[in-house]
């Protein structure tokens, strides 16, 4: 078997998110980290230095970098309001790029990447790795397949009871978003991928910071800037309703289940405390001559467990797939161009928040 090539892989901003994504290159015999950059001074030598790197180079800006080095790929793991900036530079230097969640802070954020990536033919794929998840697909397969029909109606559930991060995930400047950005682009990308990402349309959202701005529930309070609540009504392409929830700190276990309605069945994902020592949270509605089924979706492998792939870990597929994509030169795992509507929507719920009003997208055509 004709042995891979060693990609050349960059890593831009070197904080907590890096060394997951360090953890997996390391393990790819297919894969040799060349470099790091933090605009933190001395960050991204001590990051390199830790997974024993000694002879990568380390700087403070990605443009130095993409002069001073040549990379096949690199993953973008600095703040949110950054995303766009670094990779732009990268796709102007002839580099794949895998960006971290969320995508970038505004619309136009995104449609920038989305459109330098395609002048330079370059890889743009998301960091969503709950793609990988094997019940995750489960469902997506499921809903794919046609078993539950036309969806009509998709909502979030989950939440933190108590949950709200610290550092730069609050400031405002670097975060732009707080929890919608955080963990709400996930439940995004989960509901919609599933039906096959439909447009978006409009938007009527709301969001408080009820607990990040008071000492009695966050230490930090007096330098919190960003949501730690929102909750959306989404009009979407096909007459499709998406109520959106998510929540960094509230009195509650859930904000309830992951639910997609069909005409032909239903999949619900329970979420709460109760429902994390069960087999499995899923949960599949339909009629069969009359009589209601509601049935459990199990952790089963296919009937033929010997002519498929056992699951995997998904930040392995999330890393895997990309790695992959570069030696195929395309396509991206989760393509920019889809998830440009997921963060239309997070766009969409930050200015109707700040308007109080329904706001309508408009994605400009790329």
């Amino acid at each position: 078997m004709k042995q891979k090539k060693k990609l050349k892989i960059g890593i831009v901003g070197a904080g907590g998110i890096a060394h997951a994504h360090m953890k997996h290159y390391m393990d790819f015999n297919d894969v040799e980290v060349v470099g790091a950059c933090d605009i933190i001074p001395g960050r991204a030598r001590e990051f390199l230095d830790k997974y024993n790197l000694i002879g990568a180079p380390a700087f403070e800006h990605v443009k130095d970098m993409v002069k001073n080095v040549q990379m096949d790929g690199a993953s973008v793991c600095t703040y949110n309001t950054t995303h766009a900036e670094c990779c732009i530079v990268l796709f102007e230097a002839g580099v794949h790029v895998l960006c971290e969640k969320p995508m970038s802070f505004t619309l136009k954020e995104g449609v920038d990447m989305v459109r330098a990536a395609r002048k330079a033919k370059k890889i743009l794929t998301i960091g969503f790795q709950p793609r990988h998840d094997f019940m995750h697909q489960k469902v997506d397969n499921l809903i794919g397949s046609g078993a539950i029909g036309k969806v009509y109606y998709m909502q979030s559930g989950g939440g933190r009871r108590r949950g709200i991060p610290g550092g730069t995930f609050v400031e405002k400047d670097k975060a732009g978003f707080g929890c919608l950005g955080d963990i709400g682009c996930y439940s995004i990308d989960q509901c919609l991928n599933a039906i096959g990402y439909p447009k978006p349309l409009t938007v009527s959202a709301m969001a408080t910071n009820y607990f990040g701005k008071n000492p009695k529930y966050w230490p930090g309070a007096k330098t919190f800037e960003v949501d730690d609540f929102s909750v959306a009504f989404v009009r979407l392409e096909g007459d499709v309703t998406f109520v959106f929830k998510q929540s960094w700190a509230m009195h509650a276990d859930t904000l309830g289940d992951t639910l997609w309605l069909g005409t032909e069945g239903a999949i619900k994902v329970t979420t709460g405390f109760e429902s994390h020592n069960k087999e499995s949270r899923i949960m599949y509605y339909t009629d069969v001559n009359g009589q209601h089924i509601d049935s459990v979706v199990l952790p089963t492998i296919p009937f033929n467990a010997y002519a498929s792939e056992r699951p995997m870990d998904m930040w392995f597929g999330k890393m895997r797939t990309f790695v992959d994509a570069i030696h195929k030169n395309g396509p991206a795992p989760v393509p920019g161009e889809q998830i440009l509507y997921n963060q239309a929507i997070c766009d969409g719920i930050y200015r109707s928040a700040k308007l109080g009003k329904e706001v309508e997208i408009k994605i400009p055509k790329i």
